[in-house]
């Protein structure tokens, strides 16, 4: 009986081996990303060491780039408020249980994520422009939409609305029935089940929603550049003036993309933040 109580060494040696192959197919797999890793690191590096601290306070005091920077600010700002007011009904509508033709309604609200922002721009020219569908109807209340301000709001809203929608959407769909039922039972009517129960227990997911639009609209480029043109101080967003950075003073362009590259950066932390508390 006492020499039967001293084998346990052998169960203590065979359960050692199992422990150091997840070790080993980790190591393999960190290995593996390293190509993508550098890929996606390098071009970033590369652009913050390209210009200095004291190259990109110089050129913030530029006319062009403060105005850049001002107006895409400013649109961006008011283009999530609209996409707010005119996503959550959608993305509230559609967490609901089935409906007729929601599939559709779904893969549309999603169109704009995937369809060519040159596409998208020329539709919203040939809808808003001054010979588009509405176009006549503008044109006669002294309305312009395209090659202003407006339109770069209205480029921005039209491709960036669908992320608020879609996070939103997830927030809502994550919500138990039976809680809705439950304040419902309790004499809450359809607003205070929305505005006291429903946003509340979705707050993560619509500020993830609203980062990301914000962000998309900040680097909106093909559908503004077709129906809002590039006109410093009207039109011209700071990824505009990028594109004509190139062409005339490279020093802010590449000023404007470390702002816009941070901007990015920190958004995403916000996301990440809001998502997941933990980071082990």
């Amino acid at each position: 009986m006492n020499n039967q109580a001293d084998i346990p060494a052998p169960v203590l040696s065979t359960g050692s081996q199992p422990r150091s192959l997840p070790q080993k197919v980790g190591n393999l797999w960190r290995i593996l990303s390293l190509p993508y890793l550098v890929f996606l690191i390098v071009p970033l590096a590369a652009l913050i060491l390209r210009v200095s601290p004291a190259r990109i306070a110089a050129n913030l005091a530029e006319p062009v780039t403060r105005q850049a920077i001002a107006l895409s600010l400013s649109t961006t700002l008011l283009s999530t408020c609209i996409s707010i007011l005119l996503g959550i009904p959608v993305a509230y509508w559609l967490s609901q249980r089935k409906f007729f033709l929601k599939k559709v309604v779904d893969t549309l609200v999603d169109m704009p994520t995937v369809l060519p922002p040159a596409v998208a721009g020329v539709a919203l020219l040939m809808a808003f422009g001054r010979r588009g569908i509405f176009g006549g109807i503008f044109e006669a209340a002294g309305i312009q939409i395209a090659f202003t301000t407006a339109a770069v709001i209205f480029s921005q809203v039209f491709v960036s609305a669908p992320y608020f929608i879609r996070a939103a959407n997830l927030g809502f769909l994550a919500i138990d029935p039976e809680t809705r039922q439950a304040a419902a039972l309790d004499g809450a009517n359809d607003w205070q089940v929305f505005s006291m129960i429903i946003v509340p227990l979705s707050a993560a997911s619509l500020l993830t929603g609203v980062v990301m639009c914000w962000a998309r609209a900040l680097g909106e480029f093909g559908a503004t550049i077709i129906f809002a043109g590039n006109f410093p101080g009207r039109t011209q967003t700071m990824p505009l003036a990028i594109y004509l950075g190139f062409e005339l003073d490279l020093n802010i362009a590449l000023t404007l993309s470390v702002i816009l590259m941070l901007l990015s950066f920190a958004a995403l932390l916000v996301v990440k933040l809001a998502l997941h508390r933990d980071w082990a």
